[in-house]
């Protein structure tokens, strides 16, 4: 077993997994016969489960069965899916009006969690990653994260510094929280060529119930970039912005569910 394993929680988890495909249920022998574990064993596994309604026992046949809250679990997960492609249609959509290259990013502590990516066509484009990882204070993604955040929590998150990404990433604290109060000001975030060389990136956070899920960002190669195709960014992430966070509220999605997506 790895060394990370935990025999009791492998064993609930191997319950699970049996009582899901056995959708008649299982005796606790039955349970006990198929992992191979004495009853002793699996008898406090099944009661807690039981309790805590994961499983339920059926009175009529003696027989374990998935459980409500299993149920819930599992439909949360499909929720967070359903935002995620309701998610991946906005990106599409800005991909197809700018040209460029839109991504989907969560914090991850000092992070940035790449988690979704959409393409565009053209010939030269960022070169990036789904399960990439960046400071957040170098992205415009991140910055549009940390704008949420106090200036003394953003010190923390580096309690060594700042670090040079690129020769044109900020350094200074008091820079950065500047920029920080422009990007609530304004409402998205931007940055040029702090993250990567030669590529300009404008970002908005998606919110929910006033926590920050995540953030949205299209990335331009700096050649490309014009006033007016920066302004038509901004006026169609802020409307995908919109959007999404109405399909969170109508959805009554939890505001941590992006973050059960990781790659």
């Amino acid at each position: 077993m790895p060394a990370t394993s935990h025999r009791p929680t492998e064993r609930v988890l191997d319950i699970l997994e049996l009582l899901a495909s056995t959708p008649e249920g299982l005796t606790l022998t039955e349970i006990s016969h198929t992992l191979d574990a004495p009853k002793s064993s699996i008898m406090p596994l099944v009661h807690t489960m039981a309790h805590r309604k994961f499983i339920f026992l059926n009175k009529n046949t003696s027989r374990y069965q998935i459980g409500i809250a299993a149920f819930s679990v599992g439909t949360s997960y499909t929720s967070s899916m359903t935002a995620l492609e309701f998610i991946h249609q906005e990106m599409k959509t800005i991909v197809r009006q700018t040209q460029e290259t839109c991504q989907l990013g969560i914090q991850e502590q000092s992070n940035l969690l790449y988690i979704a990516k959409e393409e565009s066509e053209a010939p030269i484009r960022l070169v990036s990653y789904v399960g990439k990882r960046m400071p957040l204070y170098c992205t415009a993604m991140g910055k549009a994260i940390l704008s949420h955040a106090s200036p003394q929590k953003v010190r923390e998150l580096y309690p060594r510094g700042l670090y040079p990404v690129t020769p044109k990433t900020i350094t200074d604290f008091d820079v950065l929280l500047r920029e920080l109060e422009l990007c609530r000001i304004r409402e998205y975030a931007e940055e040029r060529e702090e993250a990567t060389e030669q590529i300009l990136c404008i970002a908005v956070s998606l919110v929910k119930d006033h926590e920050v899920v995540g953030g949205l960002s299209v990335s331009v190669p700096i050649y490309r970039d014009t006033p007016e195709k920066s302004e038509r960014i901004i006026t169609l992430l802020k409307e995908s912005k919109g959007k999404i966070e109405a399909y969170f509220r109508e959805n009554d999605l939890d505001a941590s569910s992006l973050t059960l997506l990781h790659p």
